[in-house]
């Protein structure tokens, strides 16, 4: 459907913008002849979270948002992953280039990114990617001081979350519709990095949620049956609740996909612009049975509604596959040769692709293209649901003593379906121009004069040379006049709204019409072409590229040893961890329990002993949740340990002091001087920075404000979804699931053997933990000489023996007395800091966990 041929909106509920994935140019043209309002890409000079896809370069873009402003789609750029400090000189160039080609917005995760850009061009706008965690009106706030002017919301959601948000916050609200679903919270899963060592937050994703893995309960195996993908998301259907989205304040529905194929984007996008237009309208969105088995063709897990309605973990995740269905064909009735027969669940036709799953060989897929099809005796091109067929397939493609009967089989390729979704638009994405409004006034013994408007935002004025004359025997007519002025089939526009005044008989020549209506053309385009003036202040960004005050890595040259010894502080997860933590002499302990009310232990525990109590908020902080934050400041710590940038400005309100967490993603000076100026007064540096890149941070910002993490079980995933609801309970959510948390210890077995320990927390979002420790011992000299004054061991399930045992060592590190090696093969841990040792990693398969 074209943009021109949008509905009028209904009286009670605004139009929100429809956002379309554009990975190459064959997306953009699919995205405006199928009616998206905007379109989302990437650039492939990196800094982009879909490092995979094919991408845009800088050459690309004056083109590319010409193209898009000639057809009325805005283009927003990501520019959505983390930043580290060697690199920020190479985003100035990129961000001068983004604003001066008119890029409606751009993308942004980092804080210090988000600064930079803002400094480097005030007047482009910044939209905060949902790989920024901004959940709740909250963090919302806080977040508001980088200049941002709208939101991507998390996926993890409900409407009625949605809309407590809308209601507290004055910024815009973008919102997830369709398309995949990662497990981990976005910006907050370190599982590609820790298992395979490519970044998530860097644009590596290697989808490990996508694995099989088994459950293990209290030390035993426990039979799941076919439930085997325990961390794999049905895909986001939204559709039914386009009109609640509306509703709630979304004001840009979003499509995922910037990996999928453009015949993908024609679909998605065209059955999502006429479910928005229905919307509006009042009229339902539910979706045609064919409609939705088009959408399910073009790539589907299942479709589900996400979290939208709220938590539902065994509709969200089924387990029984993680990858591309299709539709349901049936199951395998008979097997004869190098056929199989079954009865038909939807239409089949020749050249279709299927695939069949092996129940006895572990649920694998083999497909092939339909070759041959045999109803009632005879060999038929298409078949139809309800009926019983023989299939035949290409020789060789399949194994058919591998298949059995009731083994499901699926239809996953419509060459069909791919030709019409293809001629969408290949070669007509003229044929998607903008309509054009025009008022007439023609009277006698003035100039012509043409008023056009493309919306609210252009308007340009023609008139005639000379003044019109009176007809003597044909006076001009409205019905010419349009017919005249309507002749735009080879320009960029369409016709829309005419309104033609006419006095006193005027002659209009046709000579005349067609003269104006060039002109008119000529000016749209050159105002739609070009870019619009923006301040581009590139100097003010190149002094955001200096180290942050003066680092005392300067000081010292990265030689000598700073005065004062380092610190070890020690994170627990039970009570018995911080009563050994508090015998081993530690002058810091951080709480981090399951139940807050467990905090008053360890707080009033450091009181009696002299010892300093940080305790640990939740990761993500969502609507309603203000009441978690305040079970850890009524016990009055010295320190909040805050995860989240709600955490920091609470910390601020109640008078406690504050350390940022690893989740707020510190890996440049800009993000790491923005969080301490909301109150923060020292920083855990992230885990996505190794060796090399960790002395790149610790030599941009004053090292006294900075915490390394250097022993620890890498939190992999950290989820809304309850893998203990979902697969150890009857119900579907925490307010029926009987918390199995409680009861059970659980750990999920990976395809290399390794158990992985999962936890849930008190806002019942769990985390996978890595089964192997790791420890960054080795790195811990060099970041002493460089003055880093705070190291943190983080405990996991040791008991009293064992913290004190990883204590001893680690304060004897601190202390000269051992060496980091000795440190990390003494406990069998991963020599390894962040995700990675950077240049002394040993070379090793990044797919590997693949």
């Amino acid at each position: 459907m074209n943009p021109s041929e949008k509905s009028a909106e209904h009286p009670s509920r605004p139009r929100p913008e429809l956002l379309a994935p554009a990975g190459d140019w064959d997306c953009v043209r699919a995205a405006i002849c199928n009616g998206a309002d905007a379109v989302y890409f990437g650039l492939d000079c990196g800094f982009n979270a879909r490092y995979r896809a094919k991408n845009f370069g800088l050459d690309d873009l004056d083109e590319l948002m010409r193209t898009l402003r000639l057809h009325g789609v805005r283009g927003y750029m990501t520019m959505n992953t983390l930043a580290f400090p060697s690199e920020m000189p190479e985003l100035v160039p990129v961000i001068q280039r983004v604003a001066a080609a008119g890029v409606d917005a751009v993308l942004v995760q980092d804080f210090g990114v988000a600064r930079l850009v803002h400094t480097v061009c005030p007047d482009l706008p910044i939209h905060a990617s949902t790989q920024m965690s901004l959940t709740s009106a909250e963090t919302i706030r806080v977040a508001a001081d980088l200049g941002i002017e709208r939101v991507v919301l998390a996926r993890e959601l409900s409407i009625a979350e949605i809309r407590k948000i809308h209601d507290a916050t004055d910024l815009p609200l973008e919102a997830f519709i369709h398309g995949a679903l990662c497990v981990a919270y976005s910006g907050q899963c370190l599982t590609s990095e820790s298992l395979g060592g490519r970044s998530a937050n860097r644009g590596h994703c290697a989808q490990a949620c996508r694995l099989p893995y088994e459950l293990v309960c209290d030390g035993e195996d426990r039979d799941l049956g076919d439930v085997r993908y325990l961390l794999s998301p049905q895909d986001l259907a939204g559709y039914a609740a386009i009109p609640d989205m509306i509703d709630a304040g979304v004001m840009s529905l979003k499509i995922e996909g910037r990996l999928k194929t453009a015949e993908y984007v024609a679909n998605i996008t065209g059955h999502y612009r006429r479910a928005i237009d229905r919307a509006v309208q009042g009229e339902s969105t539910e979706l045609s049975e064919q409609a939705r088995q088009e959408m399910e063709l073009s790539f589907s897990r299942g479709f589900a509604p996400g979290w939208l309605e709220g938590n539902d973990h065994k509709r969200l995740v089924p387990g029984l596959y993680s990858a591309k269905q299709g539709l349901a064909a049936g199951v395998v009735d008979d097997v004869r040769g190098d056929r199989i027969r079954l009865k038909l669940r939807c239409n089949i036709a020749l050249g279709d692709g299927v695939s069949v799953q092996s129940k006895s060989d572990q649920g694998k897929f083999q497909g092939s293209r339909v070759y041959a099809i045999e109803r009632a005796g005879q060999s038929v091109r298409s078949a139809h649901a309800g009926q019983v067929v023989w299939l035949a397939f290409g020789h060789g493609d399949l194994d058919f003593g591998a298949i059995d009967a009731d083994d499901p089989v699926f239809k996953n390729d419509d060459p069909q379906l791919n030709r019409r979704l293809r001629q969408s638009f290949a070669g007509k994405q003229d044929d998607a121009g903008l309509s054009v409004d025009l008022a007439v006034h023609a009277a006698s013994g003035q100039p012509l004069r043409l008023e056009a408007r493309i919306g609210t935002a252009i308007c340009e004025i023609v008139r005639s040379e000379k003044p019109l004359e009176k007809a003597n025997k044909r006076p001009a007519d409205a019905a010419m006049i349009r017919e005249k002025l309507g002749q735009l089939g080879d320009t960029e526009f369409q016709l829309g709204d005419v309104r033609i005044e006419i006095q006193d008989q005027p002659m209009v020549p046709v000579s005349v019409l067609k003269s104006l209506r060039r002109d008119l053309v000529g000016r749209l385009r050159d105002r739609l072409t070009s870019p619009p003036v923006r301040r581009i202040q590139p100097d003010e960004g190149i002094e955001l590229l200096k180290p942050w005050g003066q680092p005392r890595a300067a000081q010292n040259a990265g030689v000598e040893p700073v005065s004062g010894a380092p610190s070890l502080a020690v994170l627990c997860r039970t009570m018995d961890q911080v009563q050994a933590a508090m015998d081993s002499g530690v002058s810091l302990v951080y709480a981090d329990f399951h139940q807050p009310r467990d905090y008053r232990h360890a707080v009033d525990a450091g009181r009696q002993r002299g010892v300093t109590v940080g305790l640990a908020t939740v990761r993500m902080h969502k609507p309603g949740e203000n009441a978690l934050l305040n079970a850890v400041s009524k016990y009055q710590p010295d320190l909040i340990l805050a995860r989240n940038l709600a955490a920091i400005e609470h910390a601020g309100k109640v008078g406690i002091d504050c350390v940022a967490d690893f989740s707020l993603n510190i890996t440049n000076h800009r993000s790491a001087q923005w969080l301490c100026e909301q109150g923060v007064g020292r920083l855990t540096a992230s885990y996505d920075l190794n060796r090399d890149q960790l002395k790149d941070l610790v030599d941009s910002v004053p090292a006294d404000r900075l915490e390394v993490v250097v022993h620890q079980h890498m939190p992999l995933f950290h989820m809304e979804h309850c893998v203990f609801c979902s697969v150890l309970s009857p119900g579907t959510n925490k307010t029926n699931c009987g918390r199995p948390c409680d009861r059970h210890v659980v750990q999920l077995r990976d395809r290399v053997g390794a158990l992985h320990p999962l936890q849930a927390d008190i806002a019942c979002r769990n985390t996978l933990y890595n089964a192997s420790p790791q420890s960054g011992a080795e790195v811990v000299a060099d970041l002493i000489r460089r003055g880093v004054g705070w190291y943190r061991v983080e405990l996991l399930s040791q008991d009293a023996e064992d913290t004190r045992r990883v204590i001893r060592l680690y304060q004897d590190l601190l202390a000269g007395r051992v060496d980091g090696g000795n440190v990390w093969r003494t406990l069998q841990a991963t020599n390894r800091v962040g995700v990675t040792r950077g240049t002394l990693e040993p070379k090793r398969n990044p797919l590997a966990i693949l």
